[in-house]
This record gives C-alpha cells, structure tokens and sequence, in this order.
C-alpha cells in the first residue's frame, strides 16, 4: 500500500494535488461532454476498479464474478496487465510467466484454466481482439478499469476499502485518489471492501450514508475469508499453520490481515515483505532461501500470497526445502449482511436485459 505522506508535507503537496484533480475532472468532463470518443460493445462488459490506489481486492472480486458467471456464460477477462515486460495485447496461458502476462492475470489463468484471460494496455484493442477470438467470449469482465474510459462499460463495479473510504481521501499525491471523489457517481454498484466480518448494520448505515449513493446506486459491504494454503510446487508435506514456524512472504499492498490471519490461525509468523508486485531479484531469492533455512526447525512452513506465489514460482534459485514448503494463502470474497442474493440478481439481471 502507498502510504500516506506525513501531514507536514501537505502544504506543498496539496497545490499539486489540486492541478492533478483539475486535470483529472477535466478529462473526465471531455469524455462527459463527448468531446473524447467512448466505445460501446455488443457484448455484456463488467468493470470492476476502484478510485483510490493501492489494494481494494479487484482481483478477489474479478475472481468472484466469474465465479458466479462461468458456468453459464463464456467469460473472459481483460486487464492492463500491471507489472509485466511485454507490450499489447496478450493471451494468458498456464504456462506464462508472470513477466509475461502479470502476476494477477496469470493467478486467475491458474485458478480458471478454461476461462480466457487477456491483457492489452489499450482495452479498447483488448477487447476487440477477444471478440475476434475462438470462441467469442459472451461476457467481458474488466479488472482496473474505473479510469479508462474510452471502453464504456454497460456496469461499472467501484470498490472502496473500508479502512480508507474515498470519501476520507484525498488526490495524489497528498493523498491515494486517482480522481476526485465525485468520480463515484459513474458506478452502478458500490462495495466497501475488507470490512469485518462483525459489521453490523448501523455502521454499515452510517457508510452508507457518508457516500451519499445517487438513487439508482446499490451498495455492499464484503469481507475476505481466508481458506486452507495449497503446495506452490506441489508438494506433499502438509500446510498445517497450527503450532508452526512461518515465513511469511508478501509482496502486497496490505499483509497486515494476511499476518493477522495466520497468527489466529495459531502461527508464528516472522514476516518478509516486499513493495506491491514487486519483480523478486536474485538477491530477494538468497534473502528469502536465507531466512528459511535460519528459521527451520519443523514444524516450519513458508506461505506467500496467491498474487505472489505466480512470481516466485518463476524464479530459478530457490532452495529444495523451501520449494518443498511452500505454501499459498487463497482468500475468496464473502458478502456481509445478507447482500449477497441481491448482488447477483443485479448482475444477471444487466446481463439479461443487455443480451435482449
């Protein structure tokens, strides 16, 4: 996560945060007032992004959605592709790499082999090479897509994390907002992400009533439930983080609830961080070799995150017994206070009406 510059820096960032927001909301008015071109397709578009940077868990609710979808309709998925060394318009198979294809993109390929998965950093172009494709996908999802507005999504799915609310934000750089936080207005749905799982209704009123919804908006509030860690090689030794020494191995925005996890879980956690999608260096590889081998005495395992492990099972040099014991930590989302039903008439209910 990008933090927060200290407040004494604010008197000097907030002149450039106001000539960031001014040309930000003029852009926006340009594509508003028809003066930038917008593109529509023939095809239900989902797309799921956020105002802020930083971790909302877009992908956890990309996942989510096809979830949701793929047993009735081809999906595919496109996004930017954030962190890779290729340029335009790629299919993501099983055996890419995250240089490739992105660390995200490919976590998704891995976890829905049958559905297609792309990256284009022109989402315009992406979407129609999908359409070009065989077979012609029937629902488009678009992971990060909020700001890029030349693709005009028929649902347009916003999420806010519910420690740092937009509404509680401000523009870069003082503060995490890509855009001002009327940008809110051109979503459909709204979902405050990461609460706790004991949100009870007059807080979640209280949200509500902070974001100030236009009267055809829908609100949600999700949580993320964690689920038992899987091999990352393959391996045979169990994950069971009870009584165990663990290397906790991250490269992204928020592990803070990742360790917390793993600690009510009854782990020992000694943590190893690195910057969000973060590219691991032969000398991060010796590190993290280093570090396990100190910390091993069985019972010991290492986990990393879902997002993580595509990278470091790129990576040459790391040791047999980590290989061994590495694990990641699948989460999946969970909607709070009863809201899940409602969701998923909203989304099949875009898709049938579209479709007619």
């Amino acid at each position: 996560m990008r933090p927060l510059p200290h407040p004494r820096l604010w008197p000097w960032l907030l002149p450039v945060s106001w000539l960031y927001e001014f040309v930000t909301t003029l852009r926006n008015k340009a594509f508003d007032w028809g003066w930038l071109p917008q593109q529509r397709f023939s095809i239900p578009v989902i797309a799921v992004g956020n105002l802020a940077v930083g971790g909302t868990g877009k992908t956890p609710h990309t996942e989510y959605l096809i979830r949701l979808l793929e047993q009735q309709f081809r999906v595919a998925t496109l996004s930017r592709g954030y962190g890779r060394k290729s340029k335009g318009f790629r299919m993501v198979e099983q055996e890419s790499t995250a240089a490739e294809s992105g660390d995200e993109p490919l976590q998704m390929k891995h976890k829905f082999p049958c559905v297609a998965v792309a990256v284009d950093e022109n989402r315009r172009r992406g979407i129609q090479q999908l359409l070009s494709s065989s077979p012609v996908p029937e629902v488009i999802i678009l992971d990060d897509a909020l700001q890029h507005r030349y693709v005009q999504a028929g649902l347009n799915i916003l999420l806010t994390d519910y420690s740092r609310l937009y509404t509680r934000d401000l523009i870069l750089p003082a503060g995490r907002l890509r855009e001002a936080p009327q940008g809110a207005k051109r979503s459909n749905i709204i979902i405050v992400t990461k609460c706790p799982e004991d949100l009870s209704r007059q807080e979640a009123a209280v949200i509500r009533r902070e974001l100030h919804l236009q009267p055809e908006q829908h609100l949600f509030f999700t949580t993320f439930r964690y689920r038992h860690p899987y091999p990352v090689f393959g391996a045979e030794s169990e994950g069971a983080l009870q009584g165990s020494r663990v290397l906790a191995i991250t490269g992204i925005a928020r592990p803070e609830p990742m360790f917390k996890q793993l600690e009510e879980e009854g782990a020992e956690v000694t943590p190893l961080t690195f910057p969000d999608h973060h590219t691991f260096s032969d000398s991060d590889i010796n590190r993290i070799n280093k570090t396990f081998k100190e910390l091993w005495e069985p019972p010991c395992l290492a986990i990393t995150t879902e997002k993580d492990a595509p990278r470091l099972r790129d990576m040459t040099g790391l040791s047999a017994l980590l290989k061994v014991h590495l694990f990641a930590l699948p989460f999946e989302v969970d909607f709070l206070l009863g809201g899940e039903p409602a969701f998923k008439k909203l989304i099949f209910s875009y898709i049938d009406k579209h479709n007619k």
